[in-house]
């Protein structure tokens, strides 16, 4: 028999069976949709992580120099104990990284852990849980901060010591609506603080919102609030191109600045988004090495369920195999038809798993936070493991039927 013709009896034999069909293949079904919408949720996460949480954190082009490494996580008790014995990083730091990278387009000084919050008032509306940074005028920069009004923080703000601050979009548009904010005086850590800007917003990641947040000069900051533990000092390069190298300029300028000899371990982190990116990835690849045997189990059961209906399906049509044979049909042309249409039903419920596992990606991606990327390579592995799963549980029922003796299958009734 042609393939067309085979294909052709094969899926008119699913089609005259829809129920029981359906059934036999739930098992891949579900499986196949699970891995397809799992492997959806992940990839996503890991682009969404590359192309938002990363840039938003660290910067495009540039690199931070921290007390605290970047990580996804908690740190344990050792790494921690370690952590705490670093020195802080100081201005002192900032101004030898300033001078070691002289074509950085900027180097700039943010306070860290642990981030202040607040409640910004302005009249008779405030907005609560306000994260409150002291930054050195270059921080603006270097994070892709843009100005939607006014003007951001300068040096003279810095010298000065100015109760001045640069709200995020979130924090001006709840406070003041449709009023312009610029030059109003607000409440802020218990003073009075005059805007001088708000920030274009940024979005959200994952429901949280890059946009509620205070900007005041680095050096009020630590007049209100006291030293931070962790303070950060972030460079960026105009290119891609420059950030290696000006990461073991930052690291030799903090070398020396820490009076470190040769031969010791670092008391400070170097980190581009690359390494949140990274650390990210570590944590899903834990996922994928999960995923295969929970699939691998559902896959097995449902060719086990497919191969007792197609066991089924030889007895039910012995009569027919034997009409068939007796008008001249070879055992092979037999084995081809049941495997065929084995393959065909494993590779049905394949490609119902795959639409499965992508309207419901596509319904977390739309009622929750967490972003879903659908992937041509997990497409081909749901059909290819569907058809695979055809093939190998299929080989014994069309074998079965292939070897039935004309003569015996003809009375069977």
């Amino acid at each position: 028999m042609k393939i067309a013709d085979l294909l052709a009896v094969a899926f008119g034999e699913i089609r005259a069976n829809k129920l029981r069909s359906f059934f036999t293949l739930l098992g891949i079904i579900v499986s196949v949709a699970f891995l397809v919408a799992v492997v959806a949720i992940i990839q996503g996460m890991n682009a969404y992580v590359k192309e938002n949480i990363a840039g938003a954190v660290v910067g495009t082009n540039a690199f931070q120099v921290r007390r605290t490494p970047l990580q996804v996580g908690f740190f344990d008790d050792e790494a921690m104990k370690r952590i705490q014995r670093r020195p802080h990083i100081t201005v002192a730091d900032a101004a030898a990284v300033k001078a070691a990278i002289p074509d950085a387009m900027d180097v700039g000084l943010t306070t860290g852990f642990p981030t202040p919050q607040s409640d910004v008032a302005w009249r008779d509306q405030e907005v609560g849980d306000v994260l409150v940074f002291g930054v050195t005028p270059p921080y603006q920069e270097v994070q892709d901060y843009r100005i939607e009004a006014g003007e951001p923080l300068t040096d003279i703000d810095i010298a000065q010591r100015r109760a001045v601050v640069v709200l995020g979009h979130d924090v001006a548009d709840k406070l003041f609506g449709g009023v312009s904010a610029v030059g109003q005086d607000v409440r802020l850590a218990g003073e009075h603080f005059t805007v001088i800007g708000v920030m274009a917003p940024k979005g959200k990641v994952l429901g949280q919102s890059f946009d509620s947040f205070a900007l005041i000069p680095f050096t009020r900051y630590e007049m209100i609030y006291g030293r931070r533990l962790t303070t950060t000092i972030s460079v960026k390069m105009r290119d891609a191109a420059g950030v290696s190298r000006a990461m073991s300029e930052a690291e030799e300028a903090m070398r020396i600045s820490h009076r470190l000899r040769p031969g010791q371990e670092n008391n400070f982190s170097i980190e581009t988004a690359d390494a949140l990116v990274d650390f990210w990835k570590q944590l899903t690849a834990v996922l994928f090495s999960v995923i295969p045997a929970v699939v691998a189990i559902g896959v097995v059961v449902g060719g086990i369920v497919i191969m007792n209906i197609m066991l089924m399906s030889v007895t039910e049509r012995t009569r027919e195999i034997g009409i068939r044979k007796a008008v001249g049909a070879r055992s092979r042309d037999i084995e081809r038809q049941f495997l065929a249409e084995a393959i065909a039903l494993a590779s049905t419920g394949g490609v119902m798993g795959v639409l499965g596992g992508w309207a419901f990606a596509g319904l977390v991606a739309t009622v929750s936070p967490l972003p879903a990327r659908i992937t041509a390579w997990s497409v081909l592995l749901a059909v290819t493991l569907g058809a695979g799963v055809g093939v190998l549980f299929g080989v014994y029922p069309a074998r079965r039927a292939a070897h039935l003796y004309p003569i015996v299958a003809l009375r069977a009734v």
